[in-house]
């Protein structure tokens, strides 16, 4: 028994490592991308555990947590401070902590240790702009995501990442040149998604809206409402009996990735006073145009309540029970915050 409670303890932190992930680049080759993850798992789970001689009972009657991991974590790196992919693991787990400040510093560590890197250099990037108060790109931000996109066009984060710096800064007309040629690269689900942010920054810059896309084309993102989820949300009437809530709260109904990162791959807000209320989730509500709910065979959905109106999980933020759906749902997902 003692065996098999250590055993399971390292698959946790493999499961872990996975959960940490943030947005897999660009999506293109999956496959190789979670073998690569695995691996790097692996040795870190190695790192952590030991040898097999670890396997004995005093040692499995200790449990794993997230914080005991990030904490071996970081005394691995203060003795070994060359390991690229640890500070990459070190930075997903200080965000999945919401400290995006220690985010972006272990993000920084792993950049200048593989300058060569673009998605080391995407993911530093973006964890800058999460630290940002007003989540901004700044100029050493903007500078990083350019130099990725001169260094590869077909970086897919790296060039949205870019457009949405320049649109930031009030360039939208480069925002617009910049998101364009992702047109050509990315499924005609995706470009229905992305073609009314690129047409609004055109529109910013007193260009004219992008011709319309062909009919052959308009039929295939049509067929993203197969995979749209009705979702209800409530509050629980003795929750709401027993507690005084703002009357500025806001609620937010997200779709996520199961045991994937906290971003939402569709995400509604609403108020407070909204509640009950009835949402349909789809492609238009994904915060991101390379990472859209039809592209998903599953989700895990959950309804926040947030007195910060933000959509980051903040400490005081009161969620119900998530829900893992299969795609397409054919009936409505309830959801109670509160219960």
């Amino acid at each position: 028994m003692a065996v098999f409670a250590a055993v399971a303890a390292a698959l946790s932190l493999v499961a872990l490592a996975f959960a940490l992930r943030p947005l897999w680049r660009g999506r293109l080759v999956p496959g190789a991308i979670m073998v690569a993850t695995l691996a790097v798992a692996t040795g870190l789970l190695y790192a952590l555990v030991g040898t097999p001689a670890a396997l004995q009972p005093s040692a499995a009657s200790e449990s794993i947590t997230l914080d005991d991991a990030i904490t071996q974590l970081e005394g691995d790196l203060a003795r070994d401070p060359n390991q690229v992919e640890g500070w990459r693991l070190l930075g997903r787990a200080y965000a999945e902590r919401q400290q995006a400040g220690k985010a972006r510093d272990a993000n920084a560590r792993a950049a200048k240790l593989a300058p060569g890197e673009a998605d080391i250099q995407v993911d530093y990037a973006e964890s800058r702009a999460l630290a940002d108060p007003q989540r901004r790109f700044d100029t050493e931000a903007t500078e990083l995501l350019r130099d990725v996109v001169q260094r590869n066009p077909r970086h897919q984060r790296a060039r949205w990442f870019l457009g949405i710096a320049q649109r930031q800064a009030g360039r939208s007309a480069e925002a617009a040149r910049t998101w364009e040629p992702l047109l050509a690269q990315i499924d005609a689900d995706t470009a229905a998604a992305l073609r009314p942010q690129l047409d609004a920054a055109r529109a910013e810059a007193g260009l004219p809206p992008l011709s319309a896309p062909t009919a052959a084309a308009q039929v295939t993102a049509s067929t993203t409402g197969s995979k749209a989820i009705t979702v209800k949300v409530a509050l629980d009437p003795d929750f709401a009996a027993r507690v005084r809530l703002r009357g500025d709260a806001s609620v937010f109904v997200i779709a996520r990735m199961p045991n994937g990162p906290p971003m939402p791959v569709a995400v509604e807000k609403h108020s407070l006073q909204d509640l009950p209320l009835e949402v349909t989730l789809d492609d238009a509500d994904s915060p991101m145009p390379t990472q859209k709910l039809s592209a998903l065979k599953e989700v895990e959905l959950v309804a926040r309540l947030s007195a910060s109106g933000n959509a980051m999980r903040q400490e005081g933020d009161l969620e119900s029970k998530a829900v893992r759906v299969a795609l397409p749902s054919p009936q409505p997902i309830e959801l109670t915050i509160g219960q």
